[in-house]
């Protein structure tokens, strides 16, 4: 097991079968920084175009299409003191008639500032001009989009999502999680950016406190193990994210393949994992604001060990 220090000196606005920056192996932790979603770095200098530029691909020896990738996010540091937010709401959030009045009270397109502070835990409003400049929140700082190269040799946009991950902007892949990624392509080549010090669910403004960060994981692989579509888990659930759009897409692959998961991981047959899902289930709202929306469904640690005793 080895511990790599990587600094990123190029980007990649879509996922895909791009040319490894890192070959690391499983058991590896890599410790590197990504930009923010317009390709500011951690000095507030925009090193590269805007789109929620990632850091990688990292090549994961011995992943095979068919593999499961496993991501141990270990640390997540907003490493700056300004991060920037949308103001409004996105339209597509909000009943159509209530659009007009919204436009009228701002800017779509506006960006405002907040001024991050790591080691406090806090981003304050740092707008004047607003009746709530300084009003302080505390951080929860996530990756918004990250994946491994998708299927068929395809290079995805990090505006959307799909089967690979991509842009989920689900706040519950913070510090703690473990991500598990099918694997499609030799190496999986494992991408991440698009740091948020803190989002409310949905992204419903279509960012969250944007930032760039310092970023801790390590690695590991799951031979011979084939899943459809991104998991996780957390000290209290295991969870699935889809990415689909209309919404109901979305909730059908992540509902999916949580019944996968509790058929083939905890040898619980589709009748029974149906009931107990259909009590016990619960949905998290991932990214409601680009191309594939991103519905997450999550079932309790604590009942599933209640099973395997």
């Amino acid at each position: 097991m080895a511990t790599h220090r990587f600094q990123p000196t190029h980007y990649h606005t879509t996922l895909g079968p791009h040319a490894p920056v890192l070959r690391a192996a499983p058991g590896d932790t890599v410790i590197t920084t990504c930009v923010d979603a317009r390709g500011f770095d951690q000095h507030d200098q925009r090193v590269t175009a805007p789109g929620n530029p990632m850091t990688g691909p990292f090549f994961v020896e011995g992943a095979e299409p068919g593999d499961t990738l496993v991501v141990r996010l270990e640390r997540l540091t907003p490493n700056r003191r300004r991060g920037w937010s949308g103001v409004l709401l996105a339209p597509n959030v909000l009943e159509p008639e209530h659009v007009p009045e919204l436009a009228r009270s701002g800017d779509f397109s506006a960006r405002w500032n907040w001024a991050v502070d790591a080691e406090a835990g806090t981003a304050r409003l740092d707008h004047p001009a607003s009746p709530l400049h300084g009003f302080e929140l505390a951080l929860d700082p996530m990756l918004g989009c990250f994946g491994v190269a998708p299927e068929g040799g395809q290079a995805i946009s990090t505006a959307t999502s799909g089967p690979h991950g991509g842009n989920m902007d689900y706040r519950g892949f913070r510090a703690g999680v473990t991500v598990y990624l099918p694997v499609f392509e030799p190496g999986a080549l494992f991408f991440l950016g698009d740091g948020h010090a803190l989002q409310g669910d949905g992204e419903i403004a279509g960012t969250g406190i944007e930032i760039s960060m310092d970023v801790q994981f390590s690695l590991e692989l799951i031979k011979g193990q084939r899943i459809f579509w991104p998991r996780g888990e957390d000290e209290e659930f295991i969870f699935t994210a889809g990415n689909a759009r209309p919404l109901d897409q979305c909730v059908q692959h992540a509902t999916s393949e949580m019944l996968r998961w509790l058929e083939t991981g905890y040898g619980i047959e589709p009748q029974h994992a149906s009931l107990l899902m259909g009590q016990c289930v619960r949905y998290d709202l991932g990214n409601v604001f680009d191309p594939a929306y991103t519905m997450v469904c999550k079932m309790p640690k604590k009942l599933l060990g209640r099973l395997s005793r």
